[in-house]
């Protein structure tokens, strides 16, 4: 009796736990699940009434630069940390350019820490996005056409305050050591 009992409540609790990732998270593997990941970024950019946070080292998807203006002319928030350094190298194809011109989009560009012999700069390689304070995407993949079609990747979207907030301390800190790309 007390064995089926321990599995009885085992079953339970691993039910439990499936629904509660299911009802709160989203985890994408690129490139198979790239249509249900894009679909997922755009859903939460339209979503978004108040702010949108994103740090990203490659941005180059034009669908997801042009929901973010979309976003931005309904009002929304959207402030975007990307490292200076790649924006740089990939000038032509960048939508950060693109987007710092538009009304309620600020446009950061940052430097990674200096080495120990200041010789180089790391890099600033966060791929994040913050909804409105309480969903955060992350993961590998950049804001590219390559890491939704050619790319092994992955993506996590979760509502989850803590992680959410963590985050957003995190990225106001970066910020202030950001400057503002125009």
């Amino acid at each position: 009796m007390k064995k089926k009992f321990n599995l009885f409540y085992l079953i339970i609790v691993f039910v439990s736990l499936s629904m509660h990732v299911s009802a709160k998270e989203n985890f994408y593997l690129l490139p198979k699940d790239a249509k249900p990941a894009l679909k997922a970024i755009m859903n939460n950019i339209d979503q978004s009434k108040k702010s949108i946070k994103i740090t990203i080292y490659n941005f180059t998807h034009k669908k997801i630069a042009k929901r973010l203006q979309s976003a931005a002319k309904r009002g929304v928030k959207v402030e975007i940390i990307f490292d200076e350094r790649s924006a740089r190298e990939q000038k032509r194809k960048s939508m950060l350019y693109y987007l710092a011109k538009y009304k309620n989009i600020t446009v950061y560009r940052l430097k990674g820490k200096i080495s120990k012999n200041k010789k180089y700069h790391g890099i600033m390689h966060l791929k994040t996005a913050l909804f409105d304070h309480d969903r955060i995407l992350f993961g590998s993949a950049n804001w590219s056409y390559s890491a939704f079609s050619k790319n092994y990747e992955l993506l996590y979207i979760t509502k989850d305050y803590k992680i959410a907030k963590k985050f957003e301390q995190f990225f106001e800190k970066i910020k202030k050591r950001s400057t503002v790309f125009k």
